[in-house]
């Protein structure tokens, strides 16, 4: 189940990756990501989170940070168990190629210029994500919930744990 039509109008960003990947495993930064996650997930914070995130934030825990598998199927699978609205499940076709056209024309990764179309789609220019390299497109307003000084921990924590 994903927003209704009449509140899709609402909808104020886009949920990146990252913030699923901190929200999931311990970590400096969790706390924080975890306060914002669940405030999209009651949406206080009228967002939407792309389920197809989950299937990513999996992929990189297990495969960059070393989190065991089932640890993180675990961890993912009950945020999505609570089958908020927020969680949307539809990626169209039209949708994959407005994400391939982005990703091309400012050079970014294709998930990024996924995350743009959805911007588009639902009228909002602000995704919420950790990655600065989104505010290269045009009319885009990266936000990063997660305070600057978490982020440096966080970052550091991720040096010393893939060293």
């Amino acid at each position: 189940m994903s927003m209704s039509e009449g509140s899709l109008a609402s909808i104020s960003g886009i949920v990146d990756v990252g913030i699923i990947v901190i929200s999931h495993f311990d970590n400096p930064a969790r706390i924080d990501a975890l306060k914002f996650l669940k405030k999209v997930l009651k949406q206080e914070i009228r967002a939407i989170i792309p389920v197809t995130a989950f299937i990513g934030a999996y992929h990189i825990m297990v495969n960059y940070l070393g989190i065991p598998r089932k640890t993180a199927r675990d961890a993912l699978t009950m945020t999505l168990n609570t089958r908020s609205p927020a969680l949307h499940q539809d990626i169209t076709i039209d949708d994959a190629i407005e994400s391939l056209d982005i990703a091309s024309i400012y050079n970014v990764e294709s998930w990024d210029g996924y995350l743009v179309a959805l911007a588009h789609k639902f009228n909002c220019n602000i995704i919420y994500s950790i990655d600065r390299s989104l505010s290269r497109v045009e009319e885009i307003i990266v936000i990063n919930p997660i305070p600057e000084d978490k982020m440096a921990e966080y970052h550091e924590f991720i040096r010393k744990l893939t060293e």
